[in-house]
């Protein structure tokens, strides 16, 4: 059984080991993810802890989806904007273990993040992925909107430079 929670700032300093091991996992994947190195442990834990600086200001939440109290995926929601773009978030960092994936783990942690985001009163979200990846059908399932691409945008942790495919959402607003 997978579990879903929004965690705040020392839950996510509580499990910094595990979302270090998540995202060193899918980096070594393949994942596009911002990372070029899966075994530069001090540069990914370092990530995690910035973020969770994040959780304390307000700037991010994040979700985790875990399965026998282990972490097997997350995403963050960017929420914290400049005055013109309070109604949008971003949503990133989707990370599901290689050994946790085919279970729906992140169909539900986006739709999950889509929920949050119109409670919090947001009506746009954004995101990027690496052009190609299987991520977008994912999103395309779930009713994203392909903005456009950049190419070069990212490098691999092959060293080769990838496009990167901009997207969006448009959420109702509540009632």
């Amino acid at each position: 059984m997978t579990n879903f929670a929004w965690i705040d700032v020392a839950q996510a300093r509580q499990r910094l080991t595990q979302l270090s091991d998540l995202l060193q996992a899918c980096v070594a994947d393949g994942a596009s993810i911002g990372f070029t190195d899966p075994q530069d442990r001090a540069v990914i834990e370092q990530f995690w802890r910035r973020r969770a600086a994040n959780l304390v200001s307000g700037e991010s939440e994040l979700l985790i989806a875990s399965q026998h109290d282990v972490v097997v995926g997350c995403v963050m929601l960017g929420v914290g904007s400049m005055p013109n773009g309070r109604h949008r978030a971003e949503v990133s960092k989707l990370l599901v273990h290689p050994h946790a994936r085919r279970q729906g783990i992140a169909r539900q942690l986006m739709r999950l993040a889509e929920q949050r985001a119109q409670a919090l009163d947001k009506t746009l979200l954004v995101l990027d992925t690496r052009s190609g990846d299987v991520a977008t059908d994912l999103y395309l399932s779930l009713g994203w909107q392909i903005a456009g691409a950049i190419p070069g945008y990212a490098e691999s942790i092959t060293g080769e430079r990838e496009a990167t495919t901009v997207m969006f959402k448009q959420l109702a607003c509540r009632l």
